[in-house]
């Protein structure tokens, strides 16, 4: 009898159960509230009159433990709620009166109606934490894809450091169309730093395009220039592929950085992005580019061609790459967040350390409600070492 080529044959071996997704743990106060709950009926029932038993608003004592916890404790909150009605019901209060009769019409009525409401919570329950399961099954596939998307950047590139930072607005995304990248080429570090337009499946999409374009052409174009260009050619196949007006709306505004390994200096191309700031000495400025370049996808429309802007960048320097949701972030009253001089006290921090701040105080400044995505990339030039 023939065998099955080796590559057919069924795998036998013992496979790894499959990690489930974790679900967040329900606030302390919400587990906490049916205590609560019941406290306060025992504290008011014994002072109302008998003709305004207290114990019949334990018939939504279920309803309340659905928010905190599974269909199995809300099942037992049903009988114990029940029991305590009747309890309630035949003990004589602290006045000396009886509340009422055990097998009273009224409070055999309320007996049925807690069982109902029972059963309602403990579905409700059931319904909760199948929806929270699937929130985090998608969660950890979000997280997965983000990190397929944007992959860890080495911290170490040369006589470079990098260092980079991500933000969701939505926690439940965790991904979204802000982008960066760090490239080492034989021709200095590249960087990348871009924000597409639009959000969801759309600008992840474009997001990952514009990526995968980068790392393909980043150690091949020997001008920065060069390069952006075709960025700009390569966005332009990609939204030429797609129906209607979609292909004029697919644009990303980004900044382009080399940092040369044998020049103090670092070069840019801003294409309609936020200008970076560079951290030289203990002073922060920004880096404005002379003539802005537009969006990439968006060259045909606007501009011709892209200019490369030099500015000085010695061992020590910092130059920090961040997107709009950096700057457009907003506090309670309204006002945007002051970048500038929020860095400022921070200038001589290495750049692990600065995002952390960075970090930190954007979700002070918010009060910790972010109401857009936002990515910061800061590349350190680090000291020369000396020759022994």
């Amino acid at each position: 009898m023939n065998r099955p080529p080796e590559s057919f044959r069924e795998d036998r071996r013992p496979r790894k159960p499959r990690a489930r997704p974790q679900v967040p743990a329900q606030p302390l106060w919400l587990r906490w509230l049916p205590v609560f709950y019941v406290v306060v009926v025992l504290a008011v029932e014994p002072v109302t009159p008998a003709l305004w038993p207290v114990s019949f608003v334990l018939t939504a004592l279920p309803l309340v433990a659905a928010f905190g916890y599974g269909p199995r404790v809300v099942a037992a909150v049903t009988v114990f709620a029940i029991v305590l009605e009747g309890v309630l019901a035949g003990t004589p209060c602290c006045a000396g009166r009886t509340v009422g009769n055990l097998w009273d019409r009224h409070y055999v009525a309320n007996y049925i109606c807690t069982f109902v409401v029972g059963i309602l919570g403990t579905i409700l329950a059931w319904h909760r934490a199948r929806r929270e399961h699937t929130l985090a099954t998608v969660r950890s596939v979000a997280e997965a894809a983000q990190r397929v998307l944007l992959r860890p950047v080495p911290h170490h590139l040369g006589r470079v450091s990098v260092k980079t930072l991500y933000l969701s607005a939505a926690a439940e995304a965790q991904i979204g169309g802000d982008l960066y990248e760090a490239v080492p080429t034989a021709h200095g570090v590249r960087l990348l730093i871009g924000d597409v337009r639009g959000k969801g499946l759309v600008a992840v999409e474009t997001a990952a395009t514009m990526l995968g374009a980068f790392r393909e052409a980043a150690p091949d174009e020997p001008d920065l220039a060069d390069l952006a260009g075709r960025m700009e050619r390569s966005m332009s196949r990609y939204a030429a592929r797609l129906p209607g007006a979609e292909a004029g709306e697919r644009f990303v505004t980004a900044v382009f950085a080399e940092i040369p390994d044998d020049e103090h200096v670092v070069r840019l191309v801003n294409c309609g992005h936020p200008p970076p700031l560079l951290v030289s000495g203990g002073r922060v400025t920004e880096l404005e580019a002379t003539e802005p370049s537009p969006p990439v996808n968006l060259g045909v429309l606007f501009g011709d061609g892209y200019r490369v802007d030099v500015a000085p960048f010695h061992p020590g320097d910092t130059l920090l790459l961040y997107t709009d949701g950096v700057t457009e972030t907003r506090d309670p009253a309204g006002a945007f967040y002051p970048l500038i001089e929020r860095v400022r006290p921070w200038a001589g921090l290495p750049p692990g350390e600065l995002l952390e701040r960075l970090h930190a105080d954007l979700l002070a400044f918010s009060g910790g409600r972010l109401d857009d995505d936002l990515a910061a990339l800061a590349a350190h030039r680090l000291p020369v070492e000396p020759h022994p």
